[in-house]
C-alpha cells in the first residue's frame, strides 16, 4: 500500500523522467510505467480474476511491470529463476498456486516445457510473434487492449510477490511477501544508501532474487531514480553500461565484483559517476573491498540478509569497512540481532545463550521476517526460535568495535582431529594472497583426523608457497591450515547469488 502510494506520487511528480533503460537504450518514463502497469493489472484480472501469477523473465521492462502490477492487484507474482529446470519451475508454479505464466523470448523453450507439464491455460509472451499455442497471447497486445483506469488494492497486508530461497543445498522454498514488509525493506535501503531522484542504478543481478527486488529495484523506484536493465550479467557489457549511462549505483555479489575488476583491467571505462556499490550474498574479503575502493568507488556498502528475512538484517557503511574490514556492520533499522551458542542444524539454539564479543556463534534475528514457507511445514519448523526469532543458520562474531562478521554456515563446519573449523575463515586468509583469485575450502575424509582441510585455489600460485603463507598468517591457527591443495584455472562452481557450491567442489576435486 505505501509503496503504491509513493509510486503514484513519483508518477505524478516525475512522469516525464526516465524510469527504465534497456541494454539497447530503449527508455520508458514514469508516466508510461504507471499507465502500463494499470493496464497490465486490468489484463491479468480479466483473465484469471484474483489468482496469482508467475513470471519467467530476464531483467527487462516486463519484469518491473509484473512487480508493480502484482502490488496493484494485491495478488502475488511468483518470480521464477531463469536458471531453473522445467521440473523445478513447475513445482515453483504449483507451490505458488499461480494460474498464469508470463515469459519472454529468451526463456521460451523452458517456459513452454513448464506449460506442457502444468494445467495452466493462460500465458502471456513478451516479444514479437507469440508462439502458436492456444493458451499463449501476446503480452504487448494484452497490455495495449486493457483498461488503463485501474482501482488498485489498498491493503498493507496484501500480497506482492513469491520469492524463492536459492536452493544451493536443497530444493528451493517459497516465501510469500506482503506490501507492508516490502515497504519496510525498500525504505530501509533508501535510508541506508541515501537514494534520490538523480540516481541511476544498474540492475544486473537477477530480478527474481529478494535482494534485487526489495533492496534495489523498489528503493530506486520509490525515489524516482532511473533503472538501467541488463538482461544477464556479462562483465564487459556491464562495464560498458556503467560508463555509457553514467551509472551512480551498482548491486553485485563478490564474485561479480571480482569479474568486473578483471574486465576493468582489460578495457578503458569511465566510472567517475559511480558513487555506491552494494554487495553481499557471500563473505566479502577485506582485499576485495580495498580493490573496489581503489578502482571503482569508495562507497562500498556491505550487507547481510536472507530471503526469509525479506529486508537485509545488517548494513555496513563505507567508512565502517576501513575500521572493520569485511564487516557486515550492525543491525539494520528494523532488526534486533543476537549471536548465540550455535546448535546443530536439526537442533534449536537457545536465544538467551549469547556469546561474548569475539567468540563465534549462530546469528538470530528479530524483525519483519516472513511468516514461513508456502506449503513446506517441515522446513518451516526449523525456521523460528521460540516463535519470535528467525534462525539464520549462519555463524558470526562481533569484533572489538561492536560490528558483525559472518564466519560461515552452521552446516559447513568440519571437524579435524576434534577441532571445529569453519571453511570461510580459512578462505578469507587465503584470499589475502595476491595471486589467489578465488578459493574454496572443504572437509576431505581422512583416516587419522576424521577430516582434513582441503583448499581449491584459482590463481597462478605454487601449493608450497600457499602452505608457507598459511603457516605465517597471523589470523589462521595451525590446525586450520589446509593439508591438501588443488590449484586450477577453472572458475569455482557457484549459485547465481554467488554462493559457493561446496558439495560440487568436494566432488570435483577431492572424490578421487
Amino acid at each position: 500500500m505505501e509503496d503504491l502510494r509513493v509510486f503514484r506520487r513519483v508518477v505524478d511528480r516525475y512522469g516525464d523522467r526516465t524510469a527504465l533503460v534497456t541494454a539497447d537504450a530503449t527508455t520508458r518514463t514514469y508516466g508510461e510505467l504507471g499507465r502500463r502497469t494499470d493496464a497490465l493489472a486490468s489484463a491479468l484480472d480479466a483473465r484469471i480474476g484474483d489468482a496469482r501469477t508467475a513470471s519467467l523473465l530476464r531483467n527487462g521492462p516486463a519484469a518491473i511491470e509484473m512487480m508493480l502490477a502484482a502490488q496493484k492487484r494485491g495478488r502475488a507474482n511468483a518470480q521464477l529463476s531463469f536458471r531453473g529446470a522445467a521440473g523445478e519451475l513447475d513445482r515453483m508454479v504449483r507451490t505458488a498456486e499461480a494460474e498464469a505464466l508470463v515469459y519472454d523470448a529468451a526463456n521460451a523453450e523452458m517456459a513452454e516445457a513448464v506449460l506442457d507439464r502444468s494445467d495452466l491455460d493462460v500465458a502471456l509472451y513478451v516479444g514479437d510473434d507469440a508462439p502458436d499455442r492456444p493458451e499463449v497471447e501476446s503480452y504487448e497486445a494484452a497490455v495495449e487492449s486493457a483498461d488503463a483506469d485501474y482501482d488498485a488494492v489498498e491493503d498493507p497486508d496484501a500480497e506482492t510477490g513469491v520469492l524463492y530461497t536459492s536452493g544451493s543445498t536443497s530444493e528451493p522454498k517459497a516465501i510469500l511477501e506482503d506490501q507492508r514488509r516490502v515497504w519496510l525493506a525498500s525504505s530501509q535501503a533508501v535510508m541506508e544508501m541515501r537514494l534520490g531522484p538523480d540516481d541511476v542504478a544498474l540492475v544486473t543481478t537477477p530480478w527474481y532474487h529478494d535482494v534485487t527486488t526489495v533492496a534495489w529495484i523498489y528503493p530506486h523506484l520509490q525515489v524516482g531514480a532511473t533503472l538501467v536493465l541488463q538482461p544477464e550479467f556479462a562483465p564487459p557489457e556491464t562495464m560498458r553500461l556503467l560508463d555509457e549511462h553514467d551509472v551512480t549505483g551498482l548491486l553485485a555479489v563478490p564474485a561479480q565484483l571480482e569479474a568486473l575488476l578483471d574486465a576493468d583491467s582489460e578495457g578503458d571505462y569511465d566510472l567517475s559517476s559511480l558513487s555506491y556499490v552494494r554487495t553481499g550474498g557471500a563473505v566479502v574479503s577485506p582485499s576485495l573491498v580495498e580493490r573496489v575502493r581503489e578502482r571503482m568507488t569508495e562507497g562500498v556498502h556491505n550487507t547481510y540478509g536472507l530471503t526469509e528475512g525479506i529486508a537485509n538484517l545488517t548494513h555496513a557503511y563505507p567508512t565502517e569497512q576501513l575500521e572493520s574490514p569485511g564487516t557486515v556492520g550492525n543491525a539494520s533499522f528494523n532488526w534486533d540481532l543476537r549471536v548465540v551458542e550455535a546448535a546443530e542444524p536439526d537442533e534449536t539454539p537457545d536465544p538467551t545463550a549469547t556469546v561474548d564479543r569475539g567468540e563465534t556463534g549462530e546469528l538470530i534475528g528479530r524483525g519483519p521476517f516472513a511468516d514461513g514457507y508456502l506449503n513446506s511445514p517441515e522446513a518451516e519448523a526449523r525456521l523460528f526460535v521460540d516463535g519470535e526469532w528467525l534462525r539464520t543458520m549462519d555463524v558470526a562474531h562481533v569484533d572489538e568495535h561492536g560490528r558483525l562478521h559472518i564466519v560461515d554456515r552452521v552446516d559447513n563446519m568440519l571437524v579435524s582431529g576434534g577441532e571445529n573449523i569453519y571453511p570461510q575463515e580459512v578462505e578469507l586468509a587465503l584470499a589475502d594472497h595476491p595471486a589467489v583469485r578465488e578459493v574454496a575450502v572443504v572437509g576431505v575424509p581422512d583416516e587419522e583426523w576424521g577430516e582434513r582441510v582441503g583448499a581449491v585455489v584459482v590463481g597462478d600460485v605454487d601449493p608450497d608457497a600457499l602452505d608457507e603463507y598459511c603457516r605465517d598468517h597471523d589470523d589462521l591457527a595451525d590446525f586450520k591450515r589446509p593439508r591438501s591443495y588443488v590449484v586450477t584455472d577453472d572458475p569455482l562452481p557457484r549459485s547465481d547469488t554467488g554462493t559457493l557450491l561446496r558439495s560440487e567442489v568436494r566432488e570435483r576435486y577431492f572424490s578421487r
